[in-house]
């Protein structure tokens, strides 16, 4: 009897932090181990990844983790994973194997477990087997992966497209996906986020119209805000340069290395001559290339635009194309970076959702994807849930039976045993670690609330200082307030609250003990009680009591 385990520990009603996990008996492989963005909210996060414990539980078992491309969404988690399991061996093709080494080098991390596949040539484990397959998307040499297994294929997408005009290492092998289908394809865990959007995504990724109008009917400089790892878009816009006298200029350290690498590995075709140091950035016949870094969206372009950079600075004759799409959770940001430029009085050029697409599956292509599989299984993947509820109705139309799709939640497994979809019930522990800054897992929720409450009502802080001998009061209380209310204006507030803390601490004190637990305590509460009845705030309030 042979047993087939499918579950998310990230990417399951959710937009990012894609990893997904298939054991098949003893055998676990892992497929991509991406981040998503922090939102608004989330104040000080850099960006979220999976909780992995059940990785670390089982690394013994671990056969392989294959990245199917290099975006951050599927392997930006790598760096923070590998500091915990350094034996883990990671398999991606050429371009993503370079952008993964870039990454660990940057953050000093040491791998001796990179390998290099090649699309179309299958690794052996055993009884299993993992085939890659060419698929088409925004970076080259994205793969599929089908996992052979004796119960039959299970094969993960990861993020495609279909278009027929994207050659080269962006081309996907419809053949070889035709082949795999006809084998037998258990499962097929296909990503959703565009699922809800009918028709090809195909022509409506491509932005070379736009690109050529906006540089072309603009005299003065244009900059181009973009993710560095949007190749195809990059290609995009350095092919309208290639037909102009202007040249390019890169803001980015990122970005700069990943566009010179797909430049000498020839995924890009430009004339390296038109890249000028970040020197020329004030030339008005610039095309200045700006993009961010993984964990903080927008903040080369906002230290720009307030004036931080020494090397650009915009104005009114400048015009700003945003060439990427906003990520969920950072509408916010975005739309203040958009009036912030509008304000300086540049000229702001977007691309509309409904008109330009990324590169990802709409309806259309996820159907053709499952005609192509015919898969007995269906599992949507990659997205929020109301994503793989379309994706579900995407199945259904191609004639899927309903309890062939599985609708799942990150942890939730789904269990095949001699190739028979059963119910289980059983759960894997998942959870988000937030990163911050060089640091994970000293951030949870309650870090998170005080940030709020520091950012929305201030801090207060009661200090006094006790003779360490007679416990009599040397100095204080004393009340201090940082972004709490304007202490001149509110002296009898302060003073209110001064003596209500200076009551505590002399009905906790005795001559020989201190209840400073007590104190503490009763100060938070009544002094706390006081400020809500009179500002409605609450302020963070912190006591310190010491003897001298």
């Amino acid at each position: 009897m042979s047993k087939i385990k499918v579950f998310a520990l990230g990417g399951l009603n959710e937009m990012g932090k894609n990893m997904y996990v298939v054991e098949v008996d003893e055998d676990i492989f892992i497929f991509d181990a991406g981040l998503k963005y922090a939102d608004d909210k989330m104040l000080g996060v850099d960006y979220i990844i999976p909780n992995y414990d059940y990785l670390k539980e089982n690394r013994k078992r671990i056969k392989g983790l294959f990245i199917t491309h290099g975006h951050d969404s599927q392997m930006g988690a790598l760096s923070d994973i590998l500091l915990d399991i350094k034996d883990l061996k990671v398999y991606a093709t050429p371009f993503a194997l370079q952008i993964i080494k870039d990454q660990l080098s940057e953050d000093n991390i040491k791998c001796k477990n990179l390998i290099e596949i090649q699309p179309h040539k299958k690794i052996n484990f055993g009884e299993n087997s993992i085939f890659p397959i060419s698929l088409t998307h925004s970076i080259p040499d994205t793969v599929g992966y089908a996992l052979y297994t004796k119960d039959g294929i299970i094969f993960y997408t990861g993020n495609f497209l279909f278009d027929a005009s994207m050659l080269g290492s962006f081309k996907t092998d419809i053949g070889k996906l035709a082949y795999v289908g006809k084998q037998g394809v258990l499962c097929l865990l296909s990503e959703s986020g565009y699922a809800d959007k009918k028709g090809y995504t195909s022509p409506n990724h491509r932005i070379n119209s736009i690109i050529r109008e906006t540089i072309n009917n603009n005299s003065g400089r244009v900059l181009i805000n973009i993710s560095p790892s949007q190749i195809y878009r990059i290609d995009q816009i350095l092919n309208e340069i290639s037909t102009t006298n202007r040249n390019v200029v890169i803001m980015g350290k990122r970005i700069e290395t990943i566009i010179l690498r797909a430049i000498d590995m020839g995924y890009i075709n430009f004339d390296k001559n038109r890249i000028k140091s970040i020197f020329n950035g004030y030339d008005p016949r610039a095309v200045v290339i700006i993009s961010d870094e993984r964990e903080k969206p927008f903040s080369n372009i906002k230290r720009i635009i307030k004036g931080y950079d020494k090397f650009i600075k915009i104005d009114e004759k400048d015009t700003i194309i945003f060439a990427s799409p906003v990520y969920d959770g950072m509408e916010k940001s975005a739309t203040k970076v958009f009036d912030d430029i509008s304000k300086i009085g540049s000229n702001v050029v977007t691309l509309p959702e409904k008109k330009y697409l990324s590169n990802h599956a709409s309806s259309e292509d996820l159907m053709l994807m499952l005609d192509l599989m015919n898969p007995k299984y269906y599992f949507p993947v990659n997205g929020e849930y109301r994503h793989q509820v379309a994706n579900k109705e995407v199945a259904l139309k191609v004639g899927m039976n309903e309890e062939n799709i599985i609708l799942k939640l990150n942890g939730e497994v789904a269990t095949f045993v001699d190739g028979k979809l059963i119910e289980t019930l059983e759960k894997v522990k998942v959870d988000d670690i937030l990163i911050d800054g060089k640091t994970a897992g000293d951030v949870g929720e309650l870090v998170l609330k005080d940030r709020e409450s520091l950012s929305e009502n201030g801090i207060v802080i009661v200090t006094v200082t006790l003779d360490k001998i007679t416990k009599k009061t040397l100095a204080g209380p004393e009340i201090l307030t940082r972004g709490f209310i304007y202490v001149k204006e509110n002296i009898d507030l302060i003073k209110e609250a001064t003596s209500i803390s200076k009551e505590i601490i002399e009905n906790n004190t005795k001559p020989n003990y201190v209840d400073f637990n007590k104190i503490k305590m009763e100060i938070r509460d009544q002094v706390g009680k006081y400020f809500y009845e009179q500002t409605e705030c609450k302020p963070m309030i912190l006591i310190v009591v010491q003897e001298v």
